[in-house]
């Protein structure tokens, strides 16, 4: 069940950038509906098992949540502007860089770092080199898509860490529900200041709302968050990496996406990159030291989670 269940992530979240590269409506809007859809969605289960979760929260909590929630947003409004800027493939592995500008906040928070993952962060970085090198030979629209899934790959890791703070205490309905709300309420605000209709799209646009919130927010983030409660965030942050090949695998099928052979290779060591500075936060774990970054994904409560907790496409 564990194996089937890690597929239905992998899809789900694998198919959250062609999704939304393929949506006829602003950025922005695709953002703000895809958390408040996901609110909803969070807040009646949490709604139903009382409200005392809600009025206990502390100053603490609700400070952690609202950096969350603004990182959240802004990361949305970087990814999904970098889908229509550049390709799906390059923006999906730019911002799964999340892991490793975790582990390089903790290198600027002074934490003691192990080599192995300074060797994977500039493998992973020499990956971005080799594929905005091609970007640049493409368009400035590209290279512009490039740097704003790079930015929304930092503000992931930002959300990340901030979210991880948050749940130490909070159960996933209660962080969610309040995460993905103010996520939206700060979305409509940008909407408005920037003038982003919200209503008014096409049927093949609303489909394409809906389908990246059942795909990537349900099926895609959900499923992992569920799976930190059986497996460690490790391996969960290891199977996440499939989403690299699987997003490009979809644009291929579904868009007709091809890409230089040079940006594949950029791909692939990106990848690489990657999964190295995660088997050395394995390495300093299993020698019970100090781990040189945070998990990638906010630890799990207690409990299994209910739905929700973005991992974060």
């Amino acid at each position: 069940m564990t194996f089937f269940l890690a597929v239905v992530g992998v899809l789900g979240v694998s198919a959250s950038g062609p999704i939304m590269a393929a949506t006829a409506a602003p950025a922005l809007a695709i953002a703000f509906w895809r958390n408040a859809l996901g609110a909803i969605i969070m807040g009646v289960p949490a709604g139903l098992r009382g409200k005392d979760q809600f009025r206990s929260l502390g100053r603490t909590e609700l400070r952690w949540t609202a950096l969350a929630s603004l990182a959240l947003a802004l990361h949305f409004a970087c990814f999904i502007t970098a889908l229509q800027l550049t390709s799906v493939a390059v923006a999906t592995a730019l911002v799964c860089l999340q892991a490793g500008w975790i582990a390089l906040f903790d290198v600027f928070r002074g934490r003691p770092v192990a080599a192995q993952t300074l060797a994977g962060l500039v493998l992973a970085f020499a990956g971005v080199l080799v594929i905005t090198g091609f970007d640049v030979a493409l368009s400035p629209e590209a290279l512009l898509g490039d740097a704003l899934a790079v930015a929304g790959g930092a503000l992931a890791g930002l959300y990340t860490i901030a979210g991880g703070k948050a749940r130490r205490t909070m159960s996933t309905g209660t962080y969610t529900t309040l995460c993905y709300g103010s996520c939206a309420l700060i979305l409509a605000v940008l909407c408005l200041v920037f003038q982003k209709p919200v209503i008014g799209f096409s049927p093949a646009a609303w489909a394409g709302i809906l389908g990246v919130t059942v795909m990537a927010q349900l099926l895609g983030h959900t499923v992992f968050n569920h799976l930190l409660a059986v497996i460690s965030p490790l391996v969960v942050s290891m199977i996440i990496l499939l989403e690299i090949p699987g997003a490009a695998i979809l644009a291929a099928v579904f868009l007709s996406e091809a890409l230089p052979a040079g940006t594949y290779a950029g791909l692939a060591v990106i990848l690489a990159g990657l999964a190295v500075v995660l088997l050395g936060q394995a390495r300093k774990k299993g020698t019970g030291r100090p781990s040189g970054a945070e998990d990638p994904l906010p630890p799990a409560p207690p409990a299994p989670p209910a739905l929700g907790g973005d991992v974060e496409r």
